[in-house]
């Protein structure tokens, strides 16, 4: 599997709802938490991004959180 990095920030309730499903279905993660990470809030912003969560998979990102598209992402879904 792809390794799975997600930026989070705090109070980001989207952010905690991907983290659960991660956990939820054995999927390891990287958490990035851009509150207590300056270098992770300067590469997010540096790639454009301004709100969180950012989910990579791959070479893949995700603003946001949903649960199929995530799902397509890391190839549980065809």
């Amino acid at each position: 599997m792809e390794q799975v990095v997600i930026f989070t920030n705090v109070g980001c309730s989207a952010c905690h709802q991907a983290m659960d499903y991660f956990t939820r279905n054995n999927i390891p993660f990287v958490e990035r938490n851009i509150a207590d990470d300056p270098t992770a809030r300067d590469e997010l912003l540096s790639r454009g991004f301004r709100a969180t969560p950012v989910i990579q998979v791959g070479n893949e990102t995700m603003v946001g959180f949903s649960e199929p598209k995530l799902r397509k992402m890391l190839g549980l879904v065809k």
